[in-house]
């Protein structure tokens, strides 16, 4: 008994650029955002161990 294969295609339509360019941006803030708090941290830490910028 042979099995018959759809011959309908998987038609994706892609998003719009705008949603795309979105994306980008708030990814790219996101990151921004995070780097920021990650430095911030370290330079608590390193004020509190004694390190002060003079």
């Amino acid at each position: 008994m042979p099995i018959e294969v759809s011959k309908m295609k998987d038609t994706v339509t892609p998003s719009p650029w705008w949603k795309r360019v979105m994306w980008l941006v708030i990814i790219y803030g996101a990151s921004v955002l995070a780097l920021g708090v990650v430095a911030s941290l370290f330079r608590m830490m390193m004020n509190a161990a004694g390190m002060h910028t003079h």
